[in-house]
């Protein structure tokens, strides 16, 4: 078996899993889901070895999706950090075989407490699963793994478990690209979806020039702004806007007269206009749109910048 045979084969084998884990599904599905939407605190995640990777991923997902959540290792849990759970929170426990020792000391302490409890196993009659509140059941038939050692199939459906959970709380909470932004305001989502065009645009030394200004005039203007335009002005009045595409069309379609010509015989006289409040997802939008790089950004009526695709961070 060649080397390409044996990813689709684990494609194969992992796909067969996941399609069968919907099988899996029970009412403690809906009522964890429904305990985590309406808990008052947070969902603290918790797994030994390659259950806690998957976990913490889990967490991870859910506090960037709108529910505040954390990993705990269940052995540091153990040892002291058992004050990191309040009585409002909800804890999911994560075991394939539903027996882990580690996971399994957690459960007196919960139960004291009165915490909900979500056990994530692979096994509904494990230990776990006779003492969660509500049961997730994450068994699979076969592991990728040829010896049928390491966990594979199994880890891939107990994060494809988690994200059911984490996509379920996102649509009852109406959870929008916004909300998400708020999470990530150092992501290039972020930025489009919370900075302003305000925010990046240009608005120093922009090049302008009259509808009489002449060709060689029009050049300088170009090249000095580093924007590759010039926005034709009348007063406050825009006129119009000259590209330096604008320019090179005109150089080979009219020669002759090249050098004679004026900016109002170069212009186009709809150049696109953006609000200065306007975030960049908004300006990115308008600029596929509309096949342009730049935009003009308006304050009352008023030019007070450009914004060009560059500035937009994508």
């Amino acid at each position: 078996m060649n080397i390409i045979d044996i990813a689709k084969e684990v494609f194969d084998i992992e796909s067969k899993e996941i399609a069968n884990l919907s099988n899996n599904l029970t009412d403690d599905f809906e009522n964890s889901v429904n305990d985590i939407f309406n808990c008052r605190g947070k969902l603290i995640v918790s797994g030994m070895g390659k259950s806690g990777i998957i976990g913490k991923k889990i967490a991870a997902t859910m506090a960037s999706t709108g529910t505040p959540s954390f990993f705990l290792h269940p052995g540091e849990a153990y040892h002291g950090d058992l004050g990191m759970i309040g009585v409002d929170d909800i804890v999911l426990l994560i075991s394939n075989s539903g027996e882990t020792d580690e996971v399994l000391k957690l459960i007196s302490f919960l139960k004291s407490q009165d915490n909900i409890i979500i056990g994530m196993s692979g096994n509904p009659n494990s230990t776990l699963a006779k003492n969660s509140t509500h049961h997730l059941n994450i068994k699979v038939s076969k592991e990728a793994c040829p010896l049928q050692l390491a966990p594979t199939s199994s880890t891939t459906a107990t994060l494809v478990m988690g994200d059911a959970l984490a996509v379920a709380l996102m649509k009852l909470r109406d959870f929008k690209d916004t909300d998400f932004a708020q999470f990530h305001p150092g992501g290039s989502l972020g930025r489009r979806l919370l900075t302003t065009v305000e925010d990046v645009m240009h608005k120093d030394n922009l090049p302008i020039c009259t509808k009489e200004s002449g060709i060689k005039e029009i050049i300088q203007i170009v090249s000095e702004g580093k924007m590759g335009l010039a926005i034709v002005m009348d007063g406050d009045d825009i006129l119009g806007i000259i590209t330096d595409g604008d320019i090179r069309r005109a150089m080979e379609s009219q020669e002759e007269r090249f050098f004679s010509l004026k900016a109002k015989d170069l212009m186009s006289t709809n150049p696109k206009i953006i609000n200065s409040k306007a975030k960049l997802m908004e300006a990115q939008t308008m600029m596929a749109k509309y096949k342009v790089n730049s935009l003009l950004v308006f304050d009352s009526n008023k030019l007070i910048g450009i914004v060009q695709i560059y500035d937009l961070g994508i």
